[in-house]
């Protein structure tokens, strides 16, 4: 296969011999001249003066005396002469974004020589005159005739009136802005394009020939400076493309314009090639192609290993493949780590063209975290940070290796649940304290993420041993970002840019998000991963193209502008029938010359992605002299079928289970209800958090669930007793009424609740209440007051003991002999009232279930009354305790309203009568047998930890992801 550049390195040499000293060869991007030297030095068994190379944006750029501004100082200037001509009082955060679009019209205007004052006049004057413009072909005339039958100027809306106003000062303000950058001496790219083109003077050009190679699409300053080059004698031509989709086209009957040859045709017509048309007919020589739809975008990337190895083999000739002659193409560049995760490591140099996305870095994360913590993660009213915002900056890798207290005050934090923590807590050490102090102004907030990322350069100043290319890609990663935003603060410092916190939050964002770090390497050596930009003038034995989707390629939508479409049609502006030709062409040239040929594309629809094969390769199935392979990528995955969990009851497992509740070892521990509720509702459950001592890990939330809601009444409860209880145990009716009667008392238990349970301050410290915690603060008052009215019609009675921890020693056989197990847990309240002591246990939620008999509490089902389980099991503890008749009760504070409402657990058949279990001495000795077979069920080795039947258990199980239900 013989290249373009090849061709065109043969070709000059023959022409101008071994001197090209005089000789500047302009490409449309730097990346040609590397691979064209290569050719051209091979031309010569002599040495030859190389010629120099440069892009067509550097030589405008050595032409022109002015230097090209920054982007940001470009916006600002712009926006000074906005203000000017305008008297508008918008701010420079709402004119930014717009402004960066007017800069970019205007670059536009001075590329295509479009007369500013004819196109940005007055509307209704373009209207009138419109036949005067003898500049204007019949096509741009029938343009502008389209834009004022869709634009009606009489017919005024506020918008039209808004963009009409502004239309008429656009003269001015274009006029003013390059007159007060050239003062400046500096320019955006089309300005400077423009003062070169008007100002060019061939003969005082620096190199006697220069030589234009692989152009397409020329804009009115290129073309005409093509031109002045051309009529002085100074210029040769080179221009890549193929027969197919220029003259062939054109012969057929109808003849047609192919829209990638559309550009190259008129340019053949203006600068005669230097190459023979013979040399451009190479599309139709024979070629392997492959179409492959692939159901996501990373599956196209896991195909690379199979695709590297088959063309690695060598191909029927018996010519060995070089690993420069493969391209791997990205039309989603977003494609490039899973690209480079995927390259085999039979492929041993690899050159990656595109830039590494600045996005995907540690530095990125970390300053956006940074960001987020100074801006919406601080609270200025209250002088408090939020935890998710600390949190980002806690966990990131970077604090971590700064700070030796980052990892501590994280799990503290979680801990306490301080989701409002103040800067004085987060400021453990010296690098917290820079990173936790409250920021005031844009000024102040470049200074801290230049002053951080100072701090964090420190992790990559020593070389290590083993300094990956990740730590190179990182450091260089930090030290872009850190220009980036010196110069933002250096525009801050001068006045040039004056934005509120919001808008310069988003510029960062987006001129981080937009940078890439260049890969180091030798471009000419290896593998070629490239985006399709890249591809431009160079030629590739195998191809494969991935992610070669409708709206990648072409790229979807337009860009915005100011300037309407028909327009910029009519004045020979850039529209987006230019960027689908030059996709166009950049696609048929690229394949034109490669041998084989894979082209893949996603088929999902997911986002922006429509699942659709792009134009250019529908096209191409069409037009193809070729035989196409259609092909199709499948994961070869079969769905994963539930595997039932079942733990046998190991003499290790058995082991760890007399370990664990060996009173002798561990006074302490205890079967509570809930883990014999556990065993009973999921055996595997019980297993889990039981024996294994797994448990869900704790989670900062501001959010109240169920069960912390319930801790908040109990605790509100307790401390509404306690003051009731300070001078004896007798509860009264005329102590209640008065309690109900002082409603800020009944608020400040809720709010000593609050503090404890869910904020975790100091007493002293004022509770900072979100709406949600509000309105929960406030039921949980409300069902204060509904229980205090419930016991005023009970009361007088004393009141026993509350959140009183009891516990029995019970003897069970095993295998192994006799074990003796402590079995309790904390009763929520006991009272007393002549002969009855009632076990109360409070329930927030819910609604009461009457068990039929004890049996259905121990036996595993949907809907087992569990809570009157755990009540039963601290009645019967209660009756070998004291010698009351014991009555439990479960007391359901939102049902409890009606004036004879009871909360003593009832028992009975199904439609049968009801009986009121007021003396639990009745049940207690069948309760306590089938507890002990219970227990020793738990540690029969024959017995194993199954999963539950029951799967509606399984919704808000802690352990659903380790049984995969």
């Amino acid at each position: 296969m013989q290249t373009f550049l090849q061709l065109v390195a043969q070709d000059l040499h023959q022409k101008i011999g071994n001197d090209l000293s005089r000789v500047a060869i302009v490409f449309p991007n730097k990346r040609a001249s590397l691979f064209f030297n290569e050719h051209l030095a091979a031309q010569s068994d002599r040495p030859l003066w190389s010629p120099a190379y440069v892009s067509i944006s550097e030589l405008f750029r050595q032409l022109s005396p002015w230097k090209l501004g920054d982007p940001i100082r470009l916006v600002c200037e712009l926006y000074k002469v906005f203000r000017e001509e305008t008297h508008s009082e918008e701010t420079l955060d709402d004119f930014y974004f717009w402004g960066e679009l007017l800069i970019s019209d205007f670059d536009d205007v001075d590329k295509n020589l479009v007369d500013a004052d004819r196109l940005f006049s007055n509307l209704q004057d373009l209207k009138n005159i419109m036949d005067d413009y003898d500049f204007l072909d019949s096509e741009q005339e029938e343009a502008i005739r389209q834009f004022f039958q869709n634009f009606s100027i009489e017919r005024r809306t506020q918008l039209k009136e808004k963009f009409i106003s502004l239309w008429d000062k656009l003269g001015d303000i274009y006029h003013g802005y390059r007159d007060n950058l050239a003062e400046l001496g500096i320019a955006y790219e089309g300005m400077m394009y423009r003062y070169v083109m008007e100002e060019l003077q061939p003969e005082k050009l620096k190199y006697d020939r220069y030589v234009f190679v692989g152009f397409n699409v020329l804009n009115k300053v290129e073309t005409r400076f093509f031109e002045r080059l051309r009529d002085a004698g100074r210029a040769l031509f080179y221009w890549d493309y193929d027969l197919f989709y220029t003259r062939l086209p054109r012969e057929k009957t109808p003849p047609y314009t192919h829209e990638a040859g559309e550009f190259i045709l008129r340019n053949l017509k203006i600068f005669p090639n230097e190459l023979p048309e013979t040399a451009f007919d190479v599309l139709r020589h024979p070629k392997n192609v492959r179409f492959i739809s692939a159901p996501t975008e990373n599956a196209q990337a896991r195909y690379l290993p199979e695709w590297v190895h088959s063309v690695m083999k060598n191909d029927p000739s018996g010519t060995p493949t070089q690993e420069k002659e493969n391209a791997v193409v990205l039309c989603n560049e977003s494609l490039l780590l899973p690209v480079l995760h995927s390259i085999p490591s039979e492929v041993k140099n690899v050159n990656i063209t595109m830039g590494f996305p600045l996005a995907q870095t540690p530095v990125y994360s970390f300053i956006s975290a940074l960001i987020e913590l100074q801006t919406n993660g601080y609270r200025r009213d209250t002088g408090r940070y939020s935890y998710e915002a600390v949190q980002a900056v806690l966990k990131h890798p970077y604090t971590r290796q700064l700070s030796p207290s980052a990892e501590k005050l994280e799990k503290q934090l979680t801990k306490d649940n301080r989701f409002y923590p103040l800067p004085s807590e987060l400021k453990q050490d010296e690098f917290l304290e820079q990173v936790f102090t409250p920021q005031t102004g844009i000024s102040a907030l470049c200074q801290y993420l230049t002053d951080t990322l100072r701090e964090v350069s420190i992790l990559y100043r020593q070389e290590q041993e083993t300094d990956d290319i990740f730590n190179q890609l990182y450091r260089e990663s930090l030290f872009k970002s850190y220009t980036l935003i010196n110069r933002l603060l250096s525009l801050i410092d001068s006045g040039e840019l004056n934005l509120q916190t919001d808008t310069l939050k988003r510029l960062l964002c987006r001129l981080l998000a937009t940078s890439n770090i260049p890969f180091h390497g030798e471009p000419a050596i290896g593998m070629q991963v490239m985006g399709v930009l890249e591809t431009r003038n160079l030629d590739f034995r195998n191809l494969i193209m991935l992610s070669l989707n409708e709206g990648q390629l072409p790229k979807a939508g337009g860009e915005s502008s100011f300037i309407p479409y028909n327009l910029r049609k009519a004045f020979g502006m850039t529209t987006i029938e230019h960027k689908n030709a030059v996709y166009a062409y950049y696609f048929y040239r690229l394949i034109q010359r490669a041998e084989n040929i894979t082209l893949l594309y996603n088929t999902s629809s997911d986002g922006l992605n429509r699942g659709e094969m792009s134009r250019f390769m529908l096209q191409f199935l069409v037009e193809s002299p070729h035989d196409i392979s259609r092909e199709y990528l499948e994961a070869g995955q079969s769905p994963q079928s539930g595997r039932e969990i079942r733990i046998e009851k190991t003499p290790e497992i058995i082991a760890r289970m007399y370990e664990k509740y060996n009173l002798v070892r561990h006074p302490k521990a205890l079967f509570s209800p809930s883990a014999l509720n556990a065993y009973l509702d999921c055996r595997l459950k019980f297993y889990y958090r039981y024996v294994a001592g797994l448990k869900a890990p704790d989670e900062v939330s501001a959010e109240i669930d169920s069960a912390l809601f319930g801790t908040i009444f109990h605790r509100s409860a307790e401390l509404a007793y306690k003051d009731l209880t300070a001078n004896g145990k007798e509860i009264r009716k005329e102590d209640l009424e008065q309690l109900l009667r002082n409603d800020v008392k009944l608020q400040n238990y809720v709010d000593t609740a609050f503090k404890e349970e869910f904020f975790h301050v100091f007493p002293t410290e004022r509770p900072e209440y979100n709406g949600t915690q509000l309105i929960n603060a406030k039921v949980i008052a409300s069902y204060l007051r509904q229980l205090l009215r419930n016991d005023l019609q009970y009361a007088p009675f004393t009141m026993e003991g509350m959140e009183e921890p009891v516990n029995e020693i019970m003897e069970i056989e095993t295998a192994q002999g006799k074990l003796a197990l402590n079995i309790g847990g904390t009763i929520d309240r006991m009272d007393s009232k002549g002969d009855t002591l009632r076990i109360v246990d409070y329930k927030t939620g819910g609604s009461p279930k009457t068990p039929e008999n004890i049996e259905q509490l121990f036996t595993p089902a949907d809907g087992r009354p569990n809570y009157i389980f755990q009540t039963f099991l601290y009645a019967s503890i209660m009756c070998r305790k004291q010698s009351l008749k014991v009555a439990p009760s479960l007391l359901y504070i939102h049902r409890a309203a009606s004036e004879t409402y009871s909360p003593v657990i009832e028992m009975g058949e199904a439609r049968q009568p009801k009986i009121p279990v007021n003396n639990f001495a009745f049940y207690e000795d069948e309760f306590r047998e089938r507890l002990q077979n219970l227990l020793q069920e738990i540690y029969n080795p024959e017995e194993p930890f199954t999963q539950t039947e029951d799967k509606r258990k399984c919704e808000f199980c802690d352990f659903r992801d380790l049984c995969r239900r």
